[in-house]
This record gives C-alpha cells, sequence and structure tokens, in this order.
C-alpha cells in the first residue's frame, strides 16, 4: 500500500471556531502557605498561580499566541473560569507565560 494512501486526514483547526471550557469537576485541595514569609512573597505567590491558571483557560479556549490574549480577552476568561478580574500586571505575566512555554 503506498504511504500516501496511510495518511490521516487533516482536522479542522481549533483557531477558526471556539473551543467551550472545561470546567473543573471539583476545586484543588488547597494547602496553607508556609508561615514567616514576607507580605510581597505571598502576593507574587498567588499572581503567579493566577497567571498560571488563566494561561491554561486561555489555551484550553484556543488563544495560543500572546497577541491574541488582550486585557479585555484575559479578562472576560476569568470571569468565566470564576476568578477574580486580574490586574494589568497579571494580565501581562499570562502573557510572558504564553510567550515562553513554547
Amino acid at each position: 500500500m503506498p504511504a500516501a494512501a496511510l495518511k490521516p486526514k487533516p482536522t479542522q483547526s481549533t483557531v477558526n471556531r471556539p473551543v467551550l471550557l472545561d470546567l473543573p469537576y471539583e476545586p484543588v485541595e488547597k494547602r496553607p502557605l508556609p508561615p514567616g514569609r514576607p507580605r510581597e512573597w505571598y502576593v507574587t505567590h498567588n499572581r503567579r498561580l493566577k497567571a498560571m491558571r488563566l494561561a491554561i483557560a486561555l489555551l484550553d479556549s484556543g488563544v495560543y499566541v500572546p497577541n491574541q490574549a488582550r486585557n479585555e480577552t484575559i479578562r472576560s476568561t476569568a470571569e468565566t473560569i470564576g476568578v477574580h478580574p486580574p490586574s494589568d500586571t497579571t494580565c501581562h505575566m499570562v502573557r510572558a507565560l504564553m510567550r515562553y512555554s513554547r
């Protein structure tokens, strides 16, 4: 059988159509943060976690390039997944995570 006959059929890209987010069925078990750190450490830690959750949700919804992830897009995704609206700094961090994940 020729190799051309074994090629899989091309599938539709998710770029042209939105993908519904698969929301988590149960929340992740939260653990207490380590005590004794400066307040800025906790703020940065929580901001990184939020940015990571948003970057994953954006990738799941079909936003693969940081240029597509404007602040409005990130904030609407935050509302969809039930997270408080992110600040401009967190939105910038989301785009940075998307940029360096390649």
